[in-house]
């Protein structure tokens, strides 16, 4: 099938001739100063919830429709507005939602296979939209959902809501100026306790209340091979992009936004593996990927397991603690020459604390994101669409090193990356967690992603085709994300 361009569209969408005529631009109402914003919530099994409860209560904003695969979870989330005295159109195809003239703004939480194509159909439909971190399931996607946001002149807000926090700007702005000398890595850690999702002995049933075309769109349709449909969707590369892709993607942003780098890294290398437990889940629970951007290292850590030692006051339940470093479990660590910022206090290099950011005003992200939209500048966004492509490719460029290595012992994991003092510290850290978990890394071997180049300008790996396939994926008719958006 052919790429489906807004006019191919369009014409699917058996919108009338008049309306077939009228410019982008006008399709949908540009929002003045004085007019309501009407929002469609798309997708809001979880974090969707959190997008209806901030535009149903903001003035100037209006909740007119939502949308979801899942029947049951439609029509609790009306009864719930219409408890509220808030009446909404419903809908179950995305395409039928974005025919409706009475809808400015599309706002969407679903899994990550459809963020991208919701974009580009939402720009081509005259819709602003926020969708939600990661902003694309592989790294081509992402590039069209930026390209489909300038050509079509939308606001498109990226859910990675710190960069809306009045105090990490200012602490990051402080650690920039020179405070404490110069960056020597940029360290995302996302230590969060995720169990095993369990094994199944063949295909689950779809429940009946999904329509399971819809809810795979751009993704293959595949049979159901593991026990819930939602949320552990994540966990499997046909739908998901892992933890680094979950949680992961807002510490991500965080330390490139430290950098201040506005591309792609040119060196890439991921060490990791499903481990501690078998079950149905693909990718790594337990992971760090180095970026190399020459002058300075962004590390990234993923850590599922439980650190295997019992919390202090012994926790709810003989809950266990999770691992930490430099004070963090989830954040952000900034290693500089004269000290360290922990999010948004800074550190000397003995750990003594210098200065902590209060930040005046902290921002709400939503609230930032209509602001955008009535003032119609894309500079006014704090997550701009293509901010969201960098720092979700970043997640997708790591697994692509991940699943494109080979298993190898702790000792050629050694070797591999002895050239590298901050990557040796953190696989030392690596193992001792593992340790701690009971995984033998000599038996259950962890994963040496393959060594990758990129070109930052391209957005393609240097001399590696086989990384190149992992860009993109096969997009399943009629969920295609279009070459020209």
């Amino acid at each position: 099938m052919k790429n489906l361009t807004r006019r191919s569209f369009l014409k699917s969408s058996l919108l009338t001739t008049a309306a077939l005529s009228v410019p982008t631009r006008l399709w949908s109402q540009v929002p003045g100063a004085n007019s309501d914003i009407r929002v469609a919530v798309v997708g809001f099994g979880d974090r969707g919830n959190s997008h209806i409860d901030e535009f149903s209560k903001m003035k100037g904003v209006r909740l007119v429709a939502l949308c979801d695969a899942d029947k049951n979870i439609l029509a609790n989330g009306a009864k719930r507005l219409e408890a509220k005295g808030i009446k909404v159109e419903t809908y179950t195809d995305i395409r039928k939602l974005l025919e409706n003239k009475d809808v400015d703004v599309i706002s969407t939480a679903t899994p990550n296979h459809w963020h991208s194509l919701i974009v580009v159909w939402s720009c081509q439909a005259g819709k602003d939209v926020y969708v939600e971190k990661p902003i694309s399931h592989n790294v081509f996607e992402g590039r069209k959902a930026v390209e489909a946001a300038r050509k079509y002149n939308r606001i498109v807000q990226a859910g990675t809501q710190s960069r809306s926090s009045a105090s990490l700007r200012e602490a990051l702005d402080w650690m920039r100026a020179g405070n404490l000398g110069k960056i020597k890595v940029a360290r995302g850690l996302c230590y969060k306790r995720r169990a095993s999702i369990g094994k199944v002995d063949g295909p689950q049933p779809i429940p009946d209340n999904v329509d399971y075309d819809l809810w795979c769109g751009p993704a293959l349709k595949l049979p159901l091979m593991r026990k819930k449909l939602h949320y552990d969707w994540h966990w499997v590369w046909n739908t998901g992009c892992g933890d680094i892709g979950n949680q992961g993607i807002h510490q991500m942003d965080i330390a490139r936004w430290a950098l201040g780098k506005n591309e792609l890294s040119p060196r890439i290398v991921s060490v990791g593996g499903r481990l501690g437990y078998v079950d149905d889940g693909e990718t790594p629970n337990t992971q760090f990927v180095i970026h190399d951007y020459g002058d300075a290292l962004l590390i990234f850590e993923v850590r599922g397991l439980p650190s295997g030692i019992q919390a202090p006051d012994g926790g709810k339940k003989g809950k266990e603690a999770m691992d930490i470093y430099r004070g963090q479990s989830v954040g952000d660590i900034i290693e500089c020459e004269n000290g360290y910022l922990s999010d948004i206090t800074a550190y000397d290099n003995d750990g003594k604390e210098i200065k902590k950011f209060s930040g005046k005003g902290e921002g709400n992200h939503f609230e930032n994101f209509i602001k955008a939209v009535r003032s119609r500048k894309k500079e006014d966004l704090n997550a701009d669409i293509l901010e969201g492509h960098l720092s979700s490719a970043l997640c997708h460029t790591g697994n692509i090193s991940h699943r494109l290595g080979q298993q190898a012992s702790p000792g050629e994991i050694r070797d591999a990356i002895k050239a590298n003092p901050a990557a040796l510290e953190t696989l030392g850290r690596f193992e001792e967690h593992l340790a701690r978990n009971q995984v033998d890394l000599k038996l259950d071997k962890a994963t040496l992603g393959a060594f990758l180049q990129m070109d930052p300008k391209t957005e393609k790996f240097i001399g590696n085709a086989q990384a190149d396939a992992l860009l993109t994926r096969n997009y399943r008719a009629p969920y295609l994300v279009p070459e020209k958006v």
